[in-house]
């Protein structure tokens, strides 16, 4: 017999709800949860219905004709029915008694009530995985938290930041502050514009030759891997691509040196990604355009879409940023766009009204209805990272997770191998292979590693091997867990 089934005496009929409530005190009824352990036994005895409520140490559960409980204070043959304690609520019931004439009323003993919710969120941490995915990616918890206390009624609005007018003072605030926590964050000067956009890094491919040059002007790609390689073959639709430098042939392990560079005298901007996701290879200094060290009018372009916000960057250096949010700073559907004012308005005749910057700028993010929630949680993201010290911070702790996951790498005898140059290894981004590369046993790594909670440790298809995205909310337990498992499976494998 399962909840809500009924059991049926001499036409009366007993219902055990699928949702019993339950009354931790006088005032509150909370709905029937797993948070909640109940163990109650049911039984049918000569009784009478007041003497029943008044003989039970539960009289919440029977007290009066009005309670919604009360239902349960029905005459039966004599009886008894067992609920057993679980931590999944209520999944069975037992009939225990046979058969007797005389019929009865019911009584209730109810064992203690308890609370299991997490009393913090270390405890709720027990219940979830170390996210090595490289997008979307793993979110700070304490977040997390904010924003499921805040879903139903944002601050006492009484509505869902999900159900607010984007041109609403309760929307406007929250994409405001989230401006402004960004801004401090990196030090973003008041001559650039930020906008909260849409469609991904990878629309920005197009809108930025879209807004900065004309068709035909000469632009500057410095390719360190696929989304570098990517933007490049996107802008030549809009604008004379010359690759200055592609690391392709090595299979993009490495960054140049930026005094060999042979760039181009009047390109109108030069462009990198800061860190490449697939690759692991990242920017530790950044190249000086060639206008800029003639004229000092040459622009610098950067998609930081893996590694935004997890050091402090000079935006003084670049004029345009761009980053989808989905790795460090918030959920899939944020793109978000740091542009120098002066190069805004100047945009291709060509170009989509949804990807022109100063439209965009004009009308603070609004011009269309924003991803509102996804705003929302960059906003809660940066008030957190805010929160642990600003980016210098950050960045620490993002130096002491890779540094100890790249020592285990090295340290194993050639067991593991990360093909990274090490002086532009990756903060963010770990990719490493074994040391014959079989395929059946990185295999078994990441399966034997998804048994011990540690998940989306394969690398991108088209490189292979595993990779570890340790990004700012990957808690150093994770990166310990992680190094921990290597050393037990060389042990086990070597």
């Amino acid at each position: 017999m399962e909840i809500g089934d009924k059991i049926i005496n001499k036409g009366l009929a007993l219902s055990i709800p699928n949702q019993l409530p339950l009354r931790p005190t006088t005032t509150t009824w909370l709905p029937h949860s797993p948070s909640y352990s109940l163990a109650t036994t049911i039984t049918f005895s000569t009784t009478t219905t007041m003497d029943a409520a008044a003989a039970s140490p539960n009289t919440h559960l029977l007290k009066s004709r009005n309670s919604p409980n009360h239902h349960l204070l029905a005459l039966f043959k004599r009886t008894s029915l067992a609920f057993p304690s679980t931590t999944n609520g209520f999944p069975t019931i037992n009939p225990l008694g046979k058969n007797p004439s005389n019929p009865t009323a019911i009584t209730c003993s109810t064992a203690q009530l308890q609370d299991r919710r997490p009393a913090a969120a270390a405890s709720v941490s027990e219940d979830r995985v170390f996210n090595f995915a490289a997008g979307p990616a793993v979110l700070p918890e304490k977040v997390l938290l904010k924003a499921q206390s805040e879903l139903l009624n944002w601050h006492g609005s009484g509505m869902s930041v999900m159900e607010m007018s984007h041109r609403g003072k309760d929307y406007t605030s929250i994409i405001e502050k989230a401006e402004s926590d960004l801004r401090t964050l990196l030090s973003i000067p008041e001559d650039y514009a930020v906008v909260f956009l849409q469609g991904g890094a990878t629309t920005q491919f197009a809108a930025v030759p879209l807004n900065l040059c004309s068709p035909g002007d000469p632009v500057d790609y410095l390719v360190t891997g696929s989304w570098g390689d990517k933007a490049g073959k996107e802008a030549k639709k809009y604008a004379k691509v010359n690759v200055i430098w592609s690391g392709k042939s090595d299979n993009y392990v490495r960054i140049p040196d930026f005094d060999g560079l042979e760039q181009s005298p009047d390109a109108k901007y030069l462009h990198i990604c800061a860190n490449e996701t697939i690759y692991g290879v990242e920017f530790k200094d950044y190249p000086i355009p060639a206008p800029m060290a003639k004229k000092g009018d040459g622009i610098l372009v950067a998609d930081m879409s893996s590694n935004f916000c997890s050091k402090p960057v000079d935006v003084t250096k670049f004029g345009l940023i761009y980053a989808g949010a989905q790795k460090n700073v918030g959920p899939a559907g944020v793109t978000i766009v740091i542009v120098r004012k002066d190069l805004i308005g100047k945009a291709q005749e060509m170009t989509p009204v949804m990807l022109d910057y100063k439209v965009q700028a004009d009308n603070r993010s609004l011009y269309n209805t924003p991803p509102c929630f996804g705003v929302y949680m960059c906003g809660l993201v940066f008030e957190d990272l805010l929160e642990q010290g600003g980016l210098v911070e950050v960045e620490k702790k993002n130096k002491k997770k890779a540094e100890l996951l790249y020592a285990a790498i090295d340290d194993s005898n050639g067991f593991y191998r990360c093909p990274v140059d090490k002086p532009v290894r990756s903060l963010m981004n770990v990719p490493f292979t074994l040391e014959k590369k079989k395929p059946e046993l990185e295999a078994e790594f990441i399966k034997e590693a998804a048994k011990e909670r540690m998940v989306a440790l394969k690398g991108h298809r088209s490189v292979g091997g595993m990779r570890a995205s340790i990004y700012n909310a990957m808690p150093l337990a994770g990166v310990e867990k992680l190094v921990a498992f290597m050393k037990d499976f060389q042990a086990s494998h070597a």
